[in-house]
């Protein structure tokens, strides 16, 4: 595939940087996952090295609701990354200057402000070009020295787990190009202390093994390995026997050989972080899921305090998700016709424990959704595979329609999408969402 950057949509990010250094206070709009995060963090580190004034408002979603409120912020210019596709007709009757950087499925084109979108130029933005990529884009387009910021952008890449083609692909020649990135061989293996990291592992989930101290023990007794053992400490004969272990569980497990392939596949050392893109990744998406988005955007700014502070965060939400996808593996989901689902009203953590349960237990035939009422508006998360959307699964789609219909909105990708709903209509919903995915299968 092409990895460079087709020249419309390098004369978008030339007329966007205009735009921004026009104004002297800007807002930054974005979204709190670890895509959305290092999106705001590389905007912000842009508007600083530029002298611009600025402030910073981190979303769980972009909704009618926090539309009102980026409506009446009292800046002249607002950029939005990782957002707006949703909202780029009414973004386009603000009074503000108005870019936005994102990467979902477009609904609407624009008619005044600037709409910069991966999949407006042909690319895949669910797999070539994520908000992280399209910021970092923008920041080179303000200053070619900006270009140390692709190592903050590699970790909202990984967040989204997107493909290293097209434009990350650019991002990534220019990376290892500048000493900026490396790449790394990759394991099944997690790294450092191997009874802590296989205990909290879910790239991969390993059933009776994460969250399982038990299990964990058994695992290295089995392979021979110290208990105090750390990975990167490993003989290559003992990498080899765990990792083989390993594997053959996922196998027995049943999931699919690209999953594990994924997990194993190359991984992206940054030069300035002692982290590669997956741990910075991990790292941000602790602060945004436990709402400590704040600190998220200091952590990608590279704070040397808000790092400290934020892995002691890490550890107790990838606890908590551990926990809480070992419980759903055991409960397990309650199956429709068409879809699955399960309810995370009393856990949270909906988006994350979807992707576990698709990616690793779960009925492959069928999406996986996550639905939390514990309040009066209701999320839900919806996860697919490749193979799912092959059989017609666009899950944007089915969000989109299943909220709309009792009064709530939804969207994002084919394979990973999500929205809002009024929870008492929860019954009404699934049903309405088992029979529109069933209609997407049918029509194939």
């Amino acid at each position: 595939m092409d990895r460079s950057v087709p020249p419309k949509l390098l004369e978008q990010l030339s007329k966007a940087a205009d735009l921004v250094r026009g104004h002297e206070f800007i807002h930054i709009v974005s979204h709190y996952d670890a895509d959305g995060l290092s999106s705001a963090a590389i905007l912000t580190k842009t508007l600083l090295r530029e002298g611009k004034e600025f402030c910073v408002t981190l979303l769980t979603t972009l909704d009618d609701d926090t539309f009102r409120e980026i409506s009446s912020s009292n800046a002249d210019c607002i950029i939005l990354s990782d957002l707006g596709a949703s909202y780029v007709k009414e973004l386009d009757d603000l009074k503000q200057d108005v870019v936005v950087l994102d990467h979902h499925t477009p609904e609407d084109r624009a008619e005044r402000i600037c709409y910069i979108n991966p999949h407006l130029h042909g690319i895949d933005g669910m797999k070539y070009g994520c908000g992280a990529t399209m910021s970092c884009l923008f920041a080179i387009g303000m200053n070619d020295k900006n270009w140390d910021l692709v190592q903050i952008a590699f970790a909202g890449i990984s967040g989204d787990r997107q493909d290293m083609d097209g434009l990350n692909g650019y991002l990534l020649d220019g990376g290892i190009e500048r000493g900026l990135v490396k790449v790394v061989e990759g394991s099944v293996v997690p790294f450092g202390k191997l009874t802590d990291n296989l205990f909290l592992s879910t790239e991969p989930y390993v059933r009776g093994v994460s969250g399982n101290a038990d299990g964990v023990a058994a695992l290295l007794t089995e392979g021979g390995i110290s208990r105090d053992a750390e990975s990167q400490n490993l003989s290559e004969a003992e990498k080899r026997k765990l990792s083989s272990l390993i594997v053959l569980k996922l196998i027995e497990q049943g999931v699919a050989a690209e999953t594990v392939e994924r997990i194993a596949g190359e991984k992206y050392s940054l030069r300035d972080w002692d982290l590669d893109s997956a741990g910075l990744a991990s790292i941000l998406d602790g602060c945004g899921r436990n709402g400590l988005t704040g600190l998220g955007v200091a952590v990608g700014c590279g704070d040397t305090d808000s790092i400290a502070s934020a892995k002691e965060t890490e550890k107790e939400y990838r606890r908590n998700v551990i926990l809480g996808a070992a419980e759903l593996d055991n409960r397990g989901l309650t199956e429709e016709t068409h879809i699955q689902w399960f309810d995370s009203s009393s856990s949270g953590y909906t988006g994350v424990l979807c992707g576990v349960a698709m990616s690793y237990f779960s009925n492959p035939l069928k999406p996986t959704f996550g639905i939390n009422t514990s309040e009066e508006i209701g999320k839900v998360s919806g996860r697919a595979t490749d193979k799912l959307m092959s059989r017609g699964v666009d899950l944007s789609v089915a969000l989109k329609k299943a909220c709309s219909a009792v009064g709530g909105s939804g969207g994002g990708h084919r394979v990973a999408s999500g929205g809002s709903f009024p929870s008492e209509k929860k019954e009404e919903f699934l049903s309405l969402l088992n029979k529109i995915i069933g209609e997407q299968f049918s029509a194939r």
